[in-house]
């Protein structure tokens, strides 16, 4: 069948189908950097709630990475403990919840080059307003650089067989490049770049039984993703990071 509906403005299976664009599996943390690098950048959602100690003990905070090389960063999260303990280590921290647009625009700083939104919008129920409101903290022209699972890679398909899906417990929507990309155009942004990562697999000292055999898993199809994106299929990885240029 070409039609999946009736009348003039009748969809065909062809207009539903869409070519994948260039992109290359990145490492996040290096790409975010790089991103910020020399510019005056926003970091929402910096705190990365529940996993403060992770970060100390190996250095994985990503707040910390883009400071050291953004010319100025600030941070945005509605975690009130974590913004008290960022501003005592010495940052530059401010308590608001990025899904209210008054908020944010009541921040005392001025608009930035770089808004930095890693893996937030996954957590959002209302993503239209989310991005719409994130226009005021960015200068026209300035860019908004987003990471978020990717709905295309390969470790849920391959759950999905087992009987499972992997997905954290506040994850409320998922997004594959087109999906974000039109919702992205549909809220003032226009997308400049698509790229993918491999995520890692948490620490599994501790885990027994199936947990690690879960683990233990993931990190065999991790590695199969990071081989798809070797040879050209990088869209089989399961983060997505897509940079949209205000317009």
């Amino acid at each position: 069948m070409d039609d999946v509906s009736t009348g003039p403005e009748a969809i065909t299976q062809l207009e539903m189908t869409h070519r994948l664009p260039r992109a290359r599996v990145v490492d996040r943390v290096p790409f975010l950097v790089e991103a910020v690098r020399g510019r005056r950048a926003a970091h929402l959602g910096f705190v990365d709630t529940g996993c403060w100690q992770l970060h100390e003990r190996l250095d994985l905070w990503i707040h910390a990475h883009l400071d050291r090389a953004a010319s100025h960063l600030v941070g945005i999260d509605v975690d009130e403990a974590g913004v008290e303990r960022a501003r005592a280590n010495g940052y530059e921290a401010y308590l608001a919840d990025g899904r209210d647009p008054d908020a944010l625009a009541s921040l005392p700083i001025d608009p930035v080059e770089v808004v930095v939104a890693g893996e937030v919008i996954e957590h959002i129920d209302d993503v239209g307003s989310f991005l719409s409101g994130l226009r005021p903290l960015v200068e026209p022209g300035g860019r908004l650089v987003l990471t978020t699972p990717n709905a295309s890679g390969l470790l849920n398909s391959v759950a999905a067989v087992a009987g499972y899906e992997v997905n954290h417990p506040d994850h409320v929507v998922l997004f594959s490049w087109y999906t974000l990309s039109n919702l992205l155009a549909r809220h003032g942004w226009e997308v400049e770049e698509v790229a993918t990562y491999v995520p890692k697999v948490k620490d599994m000292a501790g885990l027994t039984g199936r947990a690690k055999l879960l683990g233990r898993g993931a990190a065999v199809l991790l590695a199969v993703e990071r081989l798809l994106g070797r040879i050209g299929r990088p869209f089989a990885a399961d983060g997505l990071i897509v940079v949209a240029r205000r317009i």
